[in-house]
């Protein structure tokens, strides 16, 4: 696209960890400007003169928009666009393109592997490794920690589109029962249970729906109580669908088998957070990582490379808003 504008990356190295191929990207734009960060001050005027503004998680709010008349388009290197406003896009004209479907793999065998971790207590063993426990054991080995296994048991899933579906799949696959909730907000189904009707049968809960009005808190201190007494719930979707005290709290008191969450509500935590506390048994998190496979990050380099080819094209491809 040898006459496509000039294009400014905001924040380059939350995608790129020096391991993708770049050619692609850079053969979209005439030129392209890659910053590895942006702070909120510095995006107006780094955006000055580009007609294509990337981000992942860099906000463009509507000053951004005032500040910026020359943009035209916003590739955004992810699947939520809670960062960039909307309204104001569509008010100055401006084009704003998401990713969709890039981690689904990714994604899929991290909420696995957290089920798996909490099924078989690996980090409790792995703790008691460290601390000299099996070492010092009286036998061949240490079950200090009840083991679960997955085959027989019901997981209920909260959204199931695309990565839903992947994940149904490797559950049925250990051999468990999938069973679907209803979302706030959606047309009532056939095949989705009420939540009051959901919780209470299900061994496992599984988050993968999106974080708005409807859905915030969608799972409180009522609804955990609901849950068995040693299920798992696990969230791999968004901060914000958990109520994060209600949960810390479920889990001091010895409800829930575990809990593993990639998500919170504020990314990176910086001014706390109820869940990093160090004496809440039986949680795991990982730090939003469940996406970041190579493959996946690869495949956003070239779903930015087909939107950009879309717009300039006049056929904008995975428009939002």
């Amino acid at each position: 696209m040898s006459n496509s504008p000039r294009a400014v990356f905001l924040d380059h190295a939350s995608l790129d960890l020096g391991d993708l191929d770049m050619q692609p990207m850079r053969q979209a734009f005439a030129e392209l400007t890659l910053h590895a960060h942006t702070a909120p001050d510095q995006v107006a005027e780094r955006l000055q003169g580009a007609q294509v503004a990337i981000s992942n998680k860099v906000p463009l709010d509507a000053a951004t928009f005032d500040a910026c008349p020359d943009l035209r388009l916003v590739l955004v290197t992810a699947t939520g666009t809670n960062n960039i406003d909307l309204n104001a896009a569509k008010a100055h004209g401006v084009t704003v393109c998401n990713c969709q479907g890039y981690g689904t793999p990714s994604v899929a065998q991290h909420t696995l592997m957290l089920l798996l971790a909490l099924a078989t207590r690996l980090p409790d063993y792995q703790r008691d490794i460290a601390a000299g426990r099996w070492q010092q054991a009286s036998q061949f080995c240490l079950l200090d920690h009840p083991i679960v296994e997955l085959e027989g048991k019901t997981l209920g899933m909260l959204g199931h589109g695309e990565l839903g579906g992947a994940v149904a799949r490797l559950a049925e696959a250990f051999g468990m029962r999938v069973v679907l909730g209803q979302l706030p907000g959606r047309p009532p189904r056939a095949d989705r249970l009420p939540l009051h009707e959901l919780l209470p049968q299900v061994d496992a809960l599984t988050l993968h729906c999106p974080l708005n009005e409807q859905t915030r808190n969608l799972i409180g201190a009522a609804e955990l109580a609901l849950m068995k007494p040693r299920a798992f719930l696990v969230n791999t979707a968004r901060g914000g669908l958990v109520d994060e005290q209600a949960l810390a709290d479920a889990l001091r008191r010895g409800h829930l088998g575990g809990a593993a969450t990639d998500v919170l509500l504020q990314e990176p935590p910086k001014d706390g957070n109820p869940l990093l506390a160090t004496d809440i048994p039986r949680l795991i998190i990982t730090p939003h990582s469940a996406w970041g496979s190579q493959e996946a990050r690869q495949r956003i380099v070239g779903q930015v490379v087909e939107n950009a080819a879309g717009f300039f094209a006049g056929a904008p491809l995975r428009v939002v808003g």
